[in-house]
């Protein structure tokens, strides 16, 4: 549901996408999984698949791109 409700919130997204590191986007996560009544903890959000994929990458440097 929180990934879903991130598609099309431009300041949650902003938001994220400003976080400089992990734990600042895993801050607003955790703000918005409160603002939808989610009750997702931090752990949760570290350990599960997407979004502990977006935080782990978040900021890295792809070692090397396929295609255009």
């Amino acid at each position: 549901m929180l990934v879903q409700a991130l598609n099309g919130a431009p300041r949650t997204n902003e938001a994220l996408a400003k976080a400089a590191d992990g734990e600042e986007m895993l801050d607003v996560l955790v703000g918005a999984s409160d603002k939808l009544g989610l009750g997702l903890t931090r752990e949760h959000l570290r350990n599960t698949p997407p979004i502990r994929d977006w935080v782990w990458w978040h900021k890295k440097q792809a070692p090397f791109t396929i295609g255009s």
